[in-house]
């Protein structure tokens, strides 16, 4: 199987470890332009920054290909239903391809038609991947659930409640999470949290997502925790 993976290095590696016990003949790319990669050359695809780069689904859109993207700051129907023609041919796959999330035991998919089920069970057979089909929804359902947790944390540090290292140190030994909130953002990257949650309140206007201001002011003055 011959396989393009195109984005930043810290996804591309982890994906590289990902597929390390599958026989393929894999090349990476960085997050250029795909105009001249000879995408029909290829039996998979994997866009791991395609929440950043949408405008991509021209490239893929006449492929007759599976093409997996990561897909948690946007959603599947949204970017078909705002590219020009809409008319998709290739085997469209949202992904949980953000940093940490990627070489996990169990891959989370979302599909653009409910008809590709038979297809992705296929290829994750082939690629020997446990996997799981969530709703196409903006934040599919892991980054909800630990992107809500970091978000909360912050509230708690602002509030004067806790420190972040009294907040990460509880969190690992009270509920065995591999990682404390704060660490985990980092790893994660605060740009990928904070932009996943304002996609996610945009989409939902549920107030649990509403963003707090110690992880805006980390974002946008680009700074870690740690």
């Amino acid at each position: 199987m011959k396989i393009l993976a195109r984005g930043e290095k810290i996804r591309t590696e982890e994906l590289k470890l990902k597929l390390s016990s599958v026989d393929c003949d894999l090349k990476l790319i960085d997050d250029t332009d795909l105009s001249s990669a000879n995408l029909g050359d290829y039996d998979l695809i994997f866009d791991l920054d395609f929440d950043e780069h949408d405008d991509q689904l021209k490239y893929y859109a006449a492929l007759t290909i599976p093409v997996i993207v990561s897909c948690v700051k946007t959603q599947l129907a949204k970017d078909v239903h705002e590219f020009a023609s809409r008319n998709v041919s290739c085997t469209l796959i949202g992904m949980n391809c953000l940093p940490t999330f990627i070489n996990r035991d169990l891959a989370e998919l979302s599909v653009y038609r409910d008809d590709d089920k038979v297809k992705v069970e296929k290829l994750m057979n082939q690629l020997n991947w446990k996997y799981k089909i969530v709703v196409d929804r903006v934040g599919m359902v892991t980054p909800r659930i630990i992107f809500m947790i970091i978000n909360e944390a912050c509230y708690t540090v602002q509030e004067g409640t806790a420190s972040i290292n009294d907040i990460d140190i509880s969190m690992k030994l009270g509920t065995n999470y591999p990682n404390g909130p704060f660490e985990w953002a980092d790893k994660i990257g605060v740009k990928h949290v904070y932009e996943t949650l304002e996609a996610i309140y945009n989409d939902t206007h549920d107030e649990r997502y509403k963003i707090c201001s110690l992880l805006k002011t980390k974002y946008l003055k680009a700074e870690n925790f740690f």
